[in-house]
């Protein structure tokens, strides 16, 4: 019974999650009904699902980081995530969309979803444009990197690492972002080109001080104070990161939630509980050593964001299903999984022979 309040126990783990998700959809039920309850505890699992390939990538940087801001990134990061990007970020977006003062933008979400909504629908194409490419540098970075060692798909991967330069994944979403404000269908190349702009220079602006500090911090150092403010600066422009990588995610989770429901509340406690669930997850990775045991699931949370950035960006011209990307997702980490154990076995029975 101890062994279940051990700090890196499963139960432990998401001990926080599965109460404020009681409490949560205990309040929907109480207040609103059991219909309002089903679409929040829906919310909940389509984030989970739409977002599981996010936990991983998280983990994999949060691996990195020290004890103290992986407790930022469930404190902190979470208030950023639940109350910032599905409450705060939305009324932005709507505000400096349609030019209306925040009283009367608060007022449209609960008094009037339905304009809510069409006003943040119309905000879209900057949406999908700064997303699509903060998450394509995202992938590129990955497959390009000439120092990973591990292959899933060796014929995709190979090939990437060959050509894989140290600013190539900038200049590859460079050229495409240029090669779609330049389509003619294009009803809003100022937008995406202002917009997708802005993602490829944050990723490379967060991500670039990441790896900075990081190398500063893993160089000897005699003084002691030198290494624990390069430790913190590290810890910091990690932290960044990853908010800014959450935020890429939810973006197009937000604007999709308005398709199950129009009410602003369900979806703030829908989408908040699953992310939080999606960080618990994340920290279940990194405790349990997942990514170790196995191998492909990085490469298949890479695939995935690749997907989700091209539906983003062909979305500025074709409607795309929103469940399509969550089933191709649950698909590529399954296959992933059983690739891993896989090959596991077989190394295992290399080294015993």
């Amino acid at each position: 019974m101890s062994s279940l309040f051990k700090p890196n126990s499963p139960f432990r783990i998401f001990a926080t999650s599965i109460v404020i998700s009681v409490v949560v959809l205990g309040l929907v039920l109480y207040y609103l009904g059991w219909q309002a309850a089903f679409v929040a505890l829906m919310l909940v699992i389509i984030e989970l699902t739409f977002s599981f390939d996010n936990a991983i990538i998280n983990a994999r940087v949060l691996m990195q980081m020290s004890k103290f801001w992986q407790k930022m990134f469930m404190t902190v990061g979470i208030f950023v995530a639940v109350f910032g990007m599905r409450i705060v970020f939305p009324i932005l977006i709507v505000m400096f969309s349609s030019g209306l003062p925040y009283d009367q933008v608060i007022n449209l979400a609960f008094n009037n979803p339905e304009k809510y909504a069409e006003v943040l629908e119309s905000a879209q194409p900057s949406i999908a444009a700064f997303g699509g490419m903060f998450l394509l540098m995202l992938a590129l970075h990955f497959f390009f990197d000439v120092t990973r060692e591990v292959q899933w798909f060796s014929r995709i991967e190979r090939p990437m690492q060959a050509i894989g330069r140290k600013w190539l994944h900038a200049i590859v979403c460079t050229v495409l972002l240029v090669a779609i404000v330049l389509v003619p269908a294009n009803e809003h190349a100022q937008q995406v080109l202002v917009s997708g702009l802005i993602g490829i220079g944050m990723y490379l602006l967060i991500h670039g001080a990441s790896e900075l500090f990081t190398y500063q911090h893993n160089k000897a150092e005699k003084l002691a104070g030198k290494k624990l403010q390069r430790a913190a600066a590290a810890g910091l422009a990690s932290f960044i990161y990853l908010e800014v990588l959450d935020a890429s995610f939810s973006f197009d989770g937000v604007i999709g939630a308005f398709a199950v429901t129009k009410d602003v509340v369900l979806i703030a406690a829908g989408l908040g509980v699953g992310a939080l669930w999606v960080r618990s997850l994340t920290l279940f990775i990194v405790h349990k050593r997942v990514l170790n045991t196995y191998r492909y699931l990085e490469h298949a949370a890479h695939y995935v964001i690749a997907a989700l950035a091209c539906t983003l960006l062909i979305g500025l011209f074709f409607e795309i299903p929103e469940t399509l990307i969550g089933v191709l997702g649950m698909g590529m980490i399954a296959l992933a999984l059983s690739h891993s154990v896989r090959d596991n076995k077989k190394d295992a029975k290399i080294s015993e022979a």
